[in-house]
């Protein structure tokens, strides 16, 4: 090797298992009426059914009391990283529903809450030294965000990096779980990170997935990050603030700024969208057909957050309980066949598994997205009316020329130099091979 030689930008290796999976949120207090785990366990051959596969809980532990929000709390304040939160279960209740996934062909990741803890954490006893300070001395929530139930760890520290990787082992080695999505994991120290996925990996091959957007994330800690631009972008596109452009700027970032083989989570809601920005319907209007069927076929892995396959019109409470009402919704019949081709099109599976994105330019550049992935096996051509009016769509050059069928009506599809469509406002058109 010479000096001249690229080096590998990711140094990690994925599970196999994640090279065509999708993964689904679970809110535990809001998903069943219940809201414990044995009754999400009952649940879990309804998601293998909708072609889930990977099941991301939200934070298990018990939450803090001094300073909580609302009634129950937040589940970002930790209250104790080796406990589980009583009003979920217990923590064989837990590795049960741990077991029944994996029986399912199901994986499991844990919500990890490193940045912070909440003010009554048996650490602040224990080792106050691990925590900041403000000007005054005093412990001190994350600063300039209204998060006053927390109080925030101090990553300077080796005792609480030694903890904190030690307690993340446990659970995979105690419980079984295939990794984790580790909250504000920009707000952490990145090599923190690279050390406990390292340590991890000598048990079992674990999954990670940040809440953040960074390039240096994927190399030794994390296959996945948030796509926060898309979702950011995708409404300004639906609310009229932007238009496909915006969209192409994200697709050239992702592809130049970002190492080929990593992920992208792609998403329409997830927990903060929907408790503190509004539900899908409220972002996405007219759009969010189109949008979820982009979230699907386009690089990234796409999330459901849990209500969504029934149409949930509300924001949940998210210091409260407040179950899902929970119903057949067309939407939930379009994740299920979307994500079945995602598994089964090679095209369209994650990372280096899967074909990357081309442009396929056509007449009306501002309003409307195409693209193919294609490989030596399979194939998709997609076509996205991102604006309030029809559009029909004609093409310049010959990259999505062949023989297709439509992936929604079965119907038989040549498509050459003579190919217009018609479609409708907000609408699209998906083509497999």
């Amino acid at each position: 090797m010479t000096a001249y030689d690229p080096l590998p930008l990711v140094h990690l290796t994925h599970p196999e298992w994640s090279k065509n999976a999708t993964i689904y949120q679970i809110n535990t207090r809001q998903f069943t009426p219940e809201g414990t785990f044995r009754a999400a366990e009952l649940q879990l051959p309804r998601l293998r059914d909708l072609g889930v596969g990977i099941v991301w809980l939200m934070p298990i532990h018990p939450i803090g009391e001094v300073n909580r929000k609302g009634t129950l709390g937040s589940p970002y304040s930790v209250k104790d990283y080796y406990g589980v939160n009583p009003e979920f279960g217990t923590l064989d209740d837990l590795k049960q529903f741990v077991r029944a996934a994996h029986e399912l062909g199901l994986r499991v990741i844990l919500d990890w809450v490193a940045n912070h803890s909440a003010w009554d954490c048996n650490l602040t006893t224990e080792h106050p030294e691990w925590y900041t300070r403000d000007w005054k001395g005093d412990f001190s929530p994350t600063v300039w965000w209204d998060w006053a139930d927390i109080i925030d760890l101090d990553f300077d520290q080796p005792g609480l990096r030694q903890y904190m990787t030690e307690a993340m082992v446990w659970w995979v080695r105690e419980v079984d779980v295939d990794g984790f999505r580790c909250d504000v994991a920009g707000f952490v120290p990145t090599d923190f990170w690279d050390t406990a996925r390292r340590e991890m990996e000598a048990v079992k091959p674990v999954f990670m997935l940040a809440e953040w957007e960074a390039r240096d994330l994927h190399t030794a800690a994390f296959d996945m990050t948030y796509a926060w631009h898309w979702n950011d972008v995708v409404h300004k596109i639906a609310v009229g603030q932007a238009d496909v452009n915006a969209l192409r700027v994200y697709y050239s970032w992702n592809e130049k700024a970002y190492p080929r083989d990593i992920m992208r989570m792609l998403f329409v809601s997830n927990h903060d969208k929907n408790a503190w920005e509004g539900t899908e319907f409220e972002q996405f209007g007219e759009a969010l057909e189109a949008a979820i069927v982009l979230s699907v076929v386009s690089e990234g892995m796409p999330l459901i957050y849990n209500g969504q396959e029934a149409g949930n019109e509300r924001r949940l409470a998210f210091f409260e309980r407040d179950p899902i009402d929970w119903r057949p919704h067309p939407l939930g019949d379009l994740y299920a066949r979307l994500f079945a081709l995602k598994r089964d099109n090679t095209a369209l599976w994650n990372a280096a598994w899967g074909a990357r994105m081309v442009n396929a330019p056509n007449n009306a550049p501002a309003q409307v997205l195409s693209f193919v992935r294609r490989n030596e096996r399979d194939g998709v051509f997609a076509v996205f009316n991102f604006c309030d009016r029809p559009q029909v769509v004609t093409f310049d050059e010959a990259l999505h020329h062949g023989d297709y069928s439509d992936f929604f009506s079965g119907e038989p599809m040549t498509l050459d130099g003579e190919t217009r469509l018609e479609i409708e406002r907000w609408g699209y058109r998906l083509y497999v091979r």
